[in-house]
């Protein structure tokens, strides 16, 4: 695998890599890799004349909180050792610089309507045009023809699908299935800022959402009764629980709506901000 630091490199292999006519497979990381993240990358090798290309970068601009960003767990190395077990030789690590992807202000705003309102979008104002900001410069670098994202962060696939429509990008957004840790915990880089005592209790986050999709009651009874036992948990701080439809994000209010629903959560243990989601 190369490791490329520099835009034009990354470019250069890009433009060898369209002539011959591979597929370019397309994961964009923050780092500190998990199981999670080496699932997309297996699915990713599943395709045929593939290249995989795997970004590494903390994006400044996603964040609403500095504290936040300066505390996100970074180990380059790590993650390259890792990888290094994942990639071909042909394959790429692009990982580079605030000043390489940011060497003047972006101050361009993407709008996504409802969609950034409500749920990550409320509670982190900002994030989801920082997002946008770097998936654009991202797409525009790399020009994958497929990205693979993970059901985790199920808003943000939602934002990056209506970006890719927005902006006529031509690239194949792939959701993949949540990897979850043998208690239920959804993987999460932020998992790794968890003392022992506030990861096991983080398991309950998935265990109280698994138990949810047996109740045979009406949707609002079901949020009171989510967000009573959340709040059992004296550790656990609710930023919210919602039930929406799968395409829209749209607030479902009965069981009725011809739609999948999916619940989402936040939770907050400690300082460590969790979310997680499933379907009804």
């Amino acid at each position: 695998m190369k490791i490329i630091e520099k835009i034009k490199n990354l470019q250069f292999f890009v433009e060898k890599f369209k002539k011959e006519n591979k597929i370019i497979s397309f994961i964009p990381t923050m780092g500190s890799l998990h199981e999670g993240h080496l699932s997309l990358i297996k699915k990713a090798k599943k395709g045929e004349n593939t290249i995989i290309i795997v970004s590494v970068f903390v994006n400044p601009t996603q964040f609403n909180n500095s504290e936040d960003l300066e505390k996100y767990p970074r180990n380059l190395n790590k993650d390259i050792s890792l990888l290094e077990n994942f990639l071909s030789k042909n394959d790429i690590i692009f990982a580079p610089s605030e000043k390489e992807m940011y060497p003047i202000n972006d101050n361009r705003n993407f709008y996504f309507g409802d969609l950034e309102n409500v749920m990550e979008g409320k509670h982190r104002k900002g994030h989801f045009n920082g997002v946008a900001k770097i998936v654009s410069k991202l797409f525009d670098f790399v020009k994958p023809d497929k990205a693979f994202f993970g059901k985790k962060d199920f808003q943000q696939i939602a934002i990056i699908k209506n970006l890719v429509k927005n902006y006529n990008y031509k690239v194949e957004i792939i959701p993949c299935e949540i990897v979850r840790e043998k208690n239920g915990l959804a993987m999460s880089s932020r998992n790794i800022l968890l003392s022992k005592e506030e990861r096991k209790n983080a398991n309950d986050i998935y265990k109280i959402l698994k138990e949810s999709t047996k109740k045979n009651i009406p949707i609002s009874d079901l949020k009171h009764w989510v967000n009573n036992k959340i709040n059992e948990n004296s550790h656990f701080m609710l930023e919210y629980f919602e039930i929406r439809d799968d395409i829209f994000l749209k607030d479902v209010n009965s069981w009725k709506e011809d739609c999948k629903k999916i619940g989402f959560i936040a939770v907050k243990i400690g300082n460590v901000r969790l979310i997680d989601n499933i379907f009804y």
